[in-house]
């Protein structure tokens, strides 16, 4: 086996070379590069970093059409969904900025290989997966602070304009280096998900598409390319890569233990002390819960009715692992607001504005939801907090 490496790649495997095509995914050029190396290079096969959901969302556009806000908001993945919505506003703010949309390489890809009937394979893992993996790996405090980050930073525009300049420099390898040792500095438990296991998927099913073939093209996101290359002619265990872990032993256990310690705790100091009163105790514990789950579910825009049900519900989600105040509010507040078929459909230009953001009824919903849980979380220690001082 063999490589050279500049922003492509060529990767020999006994009869068969792999040419990975290194890409931006918000670049033209990267789109005629594209083009020019599967037109010259008449491959036997093209591979692409796509999953069928990524392609159907490229191909399709009501890609959100069969979103069932519902099922998002009762299993409690509400912070995990405008997570997803935050990154894509993101990469179509980029991409409007230069004039391309997001993965238009990728599409230009397909379409080249459609018009010369050269069979395309969808290489990369199912994007479902890769993101609940990556939810999996970041911590409590982190999944808080992306609420704040999707709210203030919708309407930013102080960064620097970003050029296409600025976008071919990231492929160049050593800016990739670089950038992608910061990741790894600085977000170990993201990248190990969205690069390094990635890096090792593609580079299998590549290997495996391109089995008993001369010429492959693959094209890939640049940040990809050194570990392809580093994981190439090695084995993969893809299965492994497409399982979801559970979560930790402890997380599960401390979401039980937590609340009995507080119990027993509320109930033993309450039998050992002369001056506080068993309600006084819960009053110091459920006042601050029910507030904090309230206040925000109002900040947040949420109804009254939203904002009753979480003062209501805030105190009994607070030690009960199996209840959210985020599924019965955001219950709540799809019974009230009742998206449409239409409000989906509108997700992919909403989420690229505050006002839209804030307007359409299914990201408001996700908002009001994700934020009466962390309200409860909240008010709950300041509760726990005041309780002691009553010890």
């Amino acid at each position: 086996m063999r490589y050279t490496i500049h922003v492509q790649a060529e990767l020999v495997d006994g009869d068969t070379t792999y040419h990975v095509v290194g890409t931006a995914h918000v670049s033209q050029a990267s789109v005629e590069e594209v083009r020019a190396a599967i037109d010259r290079l008449q491959p036997d096969v093209v591979c692409v970093e796509l999953c069928k959901a990524r392609f159907d969302a490229l191909t399709k556009d009501n890609a959100f059409r069969e979103l069932d806000v519902f099922k998002v908001v009762r299993e409690g993945r509400g912070l995990y969904l405008l997570g997803h919505l935050a990154l894509a506003a993101y990469q179509k703010r980029i991409g409007a900025s230069l004039g391309v949309k997001p993965g238009a390489e990728l599409l230009a890809a397909v379409r080249a290989a459609e018009a010369r009937s050269i069979p395309v394979v969808l290489i990369d893992r199912d994007i479902n997966i890769t993101l609940k993996r990556t939810w999996r790996n970041i911590g409590l405090w982190k999944r808080s602070l992306l609420l704040s980050s999707i709210v203030v930073g919708f309407e930013d525009r102080s960064e620097t304009p970003v050029t296409p300049q600025a976008i071919e420099g990231l492929k160049e390898t050593k800016a990739l280096s670089e950038m992608l040792a910061e990741l790894a500095r600085a977000l170990p438990e993201v990248k190990t998900p969205l690069i390094d296991e990635r890096d090792r998927y593609l580079v299998s099913k590549m290997a495996e598409a391109g089995a008993g073939k001369r010429t492959v093209v693959a094209v890939v996101g640049a940040a990809h390319v050194p570990g392809m290359i580093a994981s190439f002619g090695k084995p993969v265990d893809r299965a492994a890569l497409d399982r979801i872990p559970p979560g930790s032993l402890i997380w599960r256990g401390l979401k039980w233990l937590v609340p009995i310690l507080f119990l027993v705790a509320l109930v033993w100091g309450w039998q050992r002390s002369d001056t506080t009163s068993f309600a006084q105790m819960m009053l110091a514990w459920i006042l601050p819960t029910s507030i904090g789950a309230g206040a925000l579910t109002l900040l947040t825009g949420g109804s009254l009715l939203a904002v009753a049900a979480a003062l209501l519900v805030a105190p009994i989600a607070a030690i009960h692992p199996l209840l959210g105040t985020g599924m019965v509010v955001g219950v709540v507040e799809v019974w009230r607001r009742k998206p449409s078929v239409a409000d989906c459909e509108r997700l992919p230009d909403d989420i690229l504005s505050l006002r839209g953001f804030w307007r359409n009824p299914v990201t408001r919903i996700l908002l009001v939801a994700v934020a009466s849980g962390i309200g409860t979380a909240v008010g709950f220690w300041v509760g726990v907090g005041w309780v002691a001082t009553l010890l």
